[in-house]
């Protein structure tokens, strides 16, 4: 039997919750085999969203399930070198969900939400959570990652922790994140809600070390800063 690389160029990618020798697959993504034709002794990619991926044979294949058998690993080149946190602030309709999606083809690797005086929206329930992880387990793959971002539930601002750097998207700050970024240490990048952050906020956090940077001249949308702050790290960082 011929075997073909099913899928664009790169092969179809398959989420598993581990990569192991043989592997089975239920009818969630099964039903993605189908849709792209995958036929059994096809090759695809399987990953598991903590940083594995590798080739793996399709053994078997019908309405339900499927057997994949695992191949060679492939080293991952598509992570950030150092890692990368997202804090937003909570958005109505579906503004958050677009800021997971893009959030995570920029590299990041954990997604926090937070609860903020200006905020439209107070809290989430656990549908729309499952949903917005669901949202970043489709980026993931589609941007060829190996990582899968956590979606955390909401805490407030004094609840809040974060690892490494903090850096907190402000109007009126001059200062710019190329700057003051260390790229020995995690980072992590926080964007409020429409109408931003409270003084009292911005000084809550400083207090605690994080630094308010620059978008530029003009006032960006909630859902756009994340974007444009993730996206100066990634080309900082190429």
């Amino acid at each position: 039997m011929t075997r073909r690389t099913a899928g664009p160029a790169g092969g179809h990618r398959v989420l598993v919750p581990e990569l192991r020798d043989v592997m089975i697959l239920g009818p969630r993504e099964v039903r993605h085999l189908h849709v792209l034709r995958v036929r059994p002794g096809d090759t695809v990619r399987v990953f598991d969203g903590d940083g594995h991926e590798a080739e793996a044979t399709v053994a078997t294949l019908d309405d339900a399930r499927a057997e994949l058998h695992l191949g060679t690993a492939l080293a991952g080149a598509s992570e950030t070198p150092m890692p990368l946190t997202l804090v937003v602030a909570l958005l109505k309709g579906d503004k958050l969900a677009e800021v997971v999606r893009a959030a995570t083809e920029l590299g990041v690797a954990d997604i926090r939400l937070i609860v903020t005086a200006r905020a439209d929206v107070r809290e989430i329930g656990a549908q729309k959570l499952q949903r917005l992880e669901r949202i970043a387990q489709e980026a993931a793959k589609q941007s060829r990652r190996t990582v899968i971002p956590d979606v955390h539930a909401p805490v407030t601002v004094g609840d809040l922790t974060w690892p490494g750097q903090l850096f907190v998207a402000q109007p009126g700050s001059t200062t710019r994140i190329g700057d003051v970024l260390d790229w020995a240490a995690p980072v992590t990048v926080l964007t409020g809600p429409e109408g931003g952050l409270t003084d009292a906020e911005v000084t809550a956090l400083a207090a605690r070390g994080a630094i308010p940077v620059t978008l530029g001249p003009r006032i960006l949308r909630a859902e756009t800063a994340p974007v444009a702050l993730l996206g100066a790290i990634a080309a900082l960082g190429r």
